[in-house]
This record gives structure tokens, sequence and C-alpha cells, in this order.
């Protein structure tokens, strides 16, 4: 009757459980981001905070000679539901799903809302569902349900009573192919539908159906099929009559109340460093048994642009270097070389050829000395990154460089058309690879389209365009599984009146389902140049360097803050000026 198993059980009449929750829960008792463990109601459970990777297994794991998922198969979960106020209408939560990375697709996937259970899967006409209604779960307490598909049926027993059973009108698919796909526990990946209760016990079995090994049941809310062994510890026995004691606990209860946190200066004058011309930029960088230099970038031709190495506490100037109006700097290796790429954006004088700088560490004269140049024309910015090992250097000036190990040189691999380009950031999502450009001027106005494009067949492809204003930086962050892009917008140019200055700069998501880049949230600057994203612990900080309102160049720069709140309610929040 049940021809399809998992491979990874054999064809005795015991057929094993699978419990997916002990796959992703620590054995030793360690902590686990994004979980912690609850007891209430004399059983212990886990209540997930955020869909994390340490939370996801390969389906590789179970299906280790056939990619196929079981045509009949059961589910048993126990769980309890501590939020009933927060099942709206609509509201939907997933105790685990099956989904294929690459293209963020559900293959199968269990949720509940308030009164019904839902078993989504990909059918051969495209997404199937099977709806049980009237199954009361969000009630605060523990139930234990028994989920079984086989061919066109599908029972759903809750707390060993009596089974409720649907007829489809497709058989469950014999060839669901789980290639490339991921278990997510108490999630379908993302942050919304993520299961807000506590979860007991989650346990797959091929081929047979589980009701008669459960039911009935001493205690029918609470079945044990196969518990994790950290959530299997019950209250002890009494010294004084050998009898359960009632389950007493501490339950600690708290609302989220925004105050003003006491502002602690962690950021102290160090060191002043006295430049010879007006410094445009600053890359830190680390040279093997060296030490740590900065390169700055210095607008005056003459003496150049200045390196500075870390001696006895302190920058020391350590070697000058010819530029012409050089923008900015950019260190990258390959293989065991080291090499410090320089941005001009003028000739060495009028009407000759500008000429943006390759330099290579030489381990013998411990200095950097001449490789290559590229011509470039008023050259912004460079952008070193990875592809398939592949090494390439991308500079401002619509090119993308690649390394060519035989010549030792670097080639023109591709010439991408943008307008006024200020500056590139790579980044990478899963297996893909992205570059952003940011246009600034198109020659008659700062309103234009800034680009990103997608790695494909050997080059970037066209991905997607946004509206932005004189743009002068992308800045790709993560905060656990959600992709972010920050953009400074620096100003927009207008026909009759001045410019305006003070307008917004944007933050996009990636949305995993139009498969684009939206608008998370508007924040107001001041002809913004710079975001740089960094963490402290749980919490998330974005700092966006302003540079002109329109009538001063003395203006703070703003550091925001963003929590498990802010995601909730898309809303970066100042956290300092």
């Amino acid at each position: 009757m049940f021809p399809q198993l998992l491979s990874l059980f054999s064809l005795s009449p015991d057929l094993r459980p699978v419990d997916l929750l002990s796959r992703v829960l620590p054995h030793n008792g360690e902590a686990l981001s994004g979980v912690r463990m609850v007891q209430e109601g004399g059983a212990r459970g886990v209540q997930f905070f955020s869909p994390t990777q340490a939370l996801t297994f390969p389906s590789s794991q179970l299906f280790i000679n056939c990619p196929l998922f079981p045509a009949e198969f059961s589910i048993v979960a126990t769980v309890k539901t501590n939020l009933p106020l927060s099942f709206e209408i609509g509201h939907n939560e997933y105790l685990f799903a099956v989904v294929k990375e690459d293209v963020d697709q559900l293959l199968l996937g269990m949720r509940f809302s308030k009164e019904k259970v839902h078993l989504i899967y990909q059918g051969s006409m495209g997404r199937e569902r099977l709806s049980f209604k009237r199954i009361h779960l969000a009630d605060n307490r523990w139930h234990s349900m028994v989920l079984s598909i086989s061919g066109h049926h599908a029972t759903l027993t809750l707390d060993c009573g009596i089974p409720l059973e649907l007829v489809h009108k497709q058989p469950f698919p014999s060839d669901l192919s789980t290639d490339g796909s991921r278990f997510h526990i108490g999630s379908r990946r993302k942050w919304k539908g993520l299961f807000s209760g506590l979860l007991r016990q989650l346990v797959l079995l091929a081929g047979s159906d589980a009701t008669p090994r459960v039911c009935p049941s001493f205690k029918p809310s609470l079945v044990e099929f196969s518990i994790p062994t950290i959530l299997s510890n019950l209250p002890v026995k009494s010294q004084l009559n050998d009898v359960l004691l009632p389950p007493y606990g501490c339950h600690l209860c708290w609302s989220v109340c925004h105050t003003k946190k006491d502002r602690l200066d962690y950021v102290d004058d160090y060191q002043d460093l006295y430049t010879t011309s007006e410094t445009l930029d600053i890359e830190l960088f680390q040279i093997p048994s060296v030490g740590l230099f900065a390169a700055m970038a210095h607008r005056a031709n003459k003496p150049g642009s200045a390196i500075y190495r870390w001696n006895h506490g302190q920058f020391q100037l350590y070697q000058n270097i010819s530029t012409f109006k050089a923008q900015a700097w950019k260190q990258f290796t390959i293989g065991r070389k080291m090499f410090l790429a320089v941005s001009n954006s003028v000739g060495p004088a009028d009407g000759e050829r500008e000429l943006s700088v390759i330099y290579r560490w030489s381990n013998k004269r411990l200095k950097f000395v001449r490789y290559q140049t590229l011509e470039t024309h008023s050259a912004r910015d460079w952008e070193a990154f990875h592809i398939n090992n592949e090494n390439g250097n991308h500079n401002i000036d619509s090119v993308v460089y690649k390394w060519n190990p035989g010549t030792k040189t670097f080639e023109v691999n591709q010439t991408i058309s943008t307008s006024g380009a200020y500056d590139w950031e790579f980044f990478t999502v899963g297996p893909y690879h992205f570059l952003a450009v940011a246009n600034a001027f198109d020659g008659t106005s700062t309103q234009t389209d800034s680009s990103i494009y997608i790695w494909l067949g050997g080059a970037f492809q066209l991905y997607q365009t946004i509206r932005t204003f004189g743009a002068t930086d992308w800045e790709m962050f993560q905060i656990g599984n959600r992709v972010f892009l920050a953009l400074a917008n620096g100003h927009m140019l207008c026909e009759r009146g001045p410019s305006l200055y003070t307008i917004n700069s944007t933050i996009y998501e990636l949305d995993m389902t139009t498969k684009m880049f939206l608008k998370f949230q508007d924040i107001v600057t001041y002809s913004a140049v710079d975001w740089e994203f960094f963490s402290v612990g749980d919490e998330h900080f974005l700092v966006v360097a302003n540079s002109y309102d329109g009538s001063s160049y003395s203006l703070n720069s703003v550091i925001y803050r963003c929590s498990w709140y802010c995601l909730i309610n898309n809303n970066f929040l100042i956290y300092n000026n």
C-alpha cells in the first residue's frame, strides 16, 4: 500500500520516524541563536524568534539515494500557540517548509491559522492545498496532530480524537523532487509566517499512517512519538511518595517599552593626521608580517597621496605616491600577490590622458611599485571581487576588467553604460552575484536611473533599474536571511531655483516573491555621500555621512538602529547624531 519510501528507511514493517526538530536543536544543551526553551503546562517546547540558517538542513540529509519526497507519509506535531489574539484573518504560521533554495520555491509546507490546518505542496498543475477547517489550535493549550497522506486521501487526527478525512481531486504527487531544497523548521524561510508558539514534537514517518502508533494515549494532547532529548526531561518525582509533582514553574512576561537610553561615548579622539591636501578616501588594509596600512586619496597632485603604516601605537607616513586628484583607493589580493589601485580623476596635465594605476606590493623593496595603468575618464571608485574563483577588478569608467593569469595583467572583460557613475557595490545573494552602480548625472539632470546587474553567462546583465537623484553610494547588508540595499542620494538639480540637498535616501529590500528590490524605508539625508552598516550583538546599525544642506558643510552624520521591532514595522530609528 505504501510503495515509495525514504531511501534511508529499510523495507521492514517497523519504519523509523525522522525527528525533524532534533535535527536543528543542539544535543549538548548549548544555546542556539533565535531559539529558546520554555516549559508550560507540564511540558517543554521551543520558541522561535527568527528564521535563522541554524533552523534549516538540506533535504539531501534525508533523501540519500532518491531525491523524491514520499507519496505516502505522516506528520506528527505537538504544539502550543501562546498568542491566540495574534491570529487575525489571513494570518498563517508555518510548522515547517521544504523550499527550493535557488528560486525560493515552496515545495511542501504545513501551516495553520486560527481555525484551519493547511498542507501546501507543489503538484503537477502548480501549487495545491489541502485545508482542514474548524481545527481549534489557538487556545493556549497543548495539542498533538497526526496528518496522514495517501493518494487522494488525507486525514487529520487531533488529540487522538475522531479523524477528519479529505478526498482531493488529484493524488499527492509521486514525483515531487527535493533536489536543491532545504527543510526550514518553524518558518517558510521568511519572517512572515514565523511560528510564534511552542513546538515540542515534529516527526516525519514515510510510507505509513502514524495514528495507530500514538493513539490511544494516556495524554492525547501530549502524545510522544519522537521527542528531542532536551525537551523530554519533565519535572522530577517526589522523594516522599514517588509521585509526580505538579508542574510548578516561573513564567517571565514582558512588554516592549520605548525609552530613551543613556548614550555612551564609546569613540574617543585618538590621533590627528595632518595631511598635505583634502582627503577624499581612506583605505585600511593589512599586509601579513608587515603591518596595518592606511592609504589616503588626496586631491592635490603634489606631493601626491600618502600611505601610512601603524607603528608604535600610531599611524606614521610610510610612502608617497604620485596621484592626480585621487578619488579612491582599493586594496585586493590575487593568489599571494597584493595590489593597491588608485582612481585618478584627471590627467597629469590639461589635455593628457587620464590614467588610473594599479600598484603591487614588493616584498623585496617593502613598498608599492607601479604595476599597470588603465585609461579611465573621471574615475571615482574601484571595486574588486571574485566570481567562481576567477579574479576581476571593476573601475568606475563602466569597464569590468578580468585578471589574466597567463599574461598577469588586467584585460577588458565587459563595458557597462553608465551616467556619471559615482560608486559600484558588488554583493552575493545565495548563488547569484550582483553589481549595483550609482549613477549621479546624465549630462542634464541628477534625476536618472541607477542600475543593478546580475552575473549570467560570463557577463553582467541588467537586473533592475531604480530612479535616483545624484546617487553617490550603495551599501548592501543582511539581517538574518533578509537582504537590503541602502542608497545615498546626493542632490536634486532643479531647472529653476536652487538645487535641493535635503532629500530622501532610500533603503530597499530584496523581495523573494517578486525577485525585485522594493522600497523598505525613506530616510531624510543632506547630500549623503556614504552609508555604512555594522552590528553590535543582536542590534544592527546604519550610519549615513551627510555633507551639505544647501548652506553649510558642518553637519551631523546620523546613526540609525534596527532591532526586531524595526523589521516588523519597516522603520530604522535614529540612535545618535
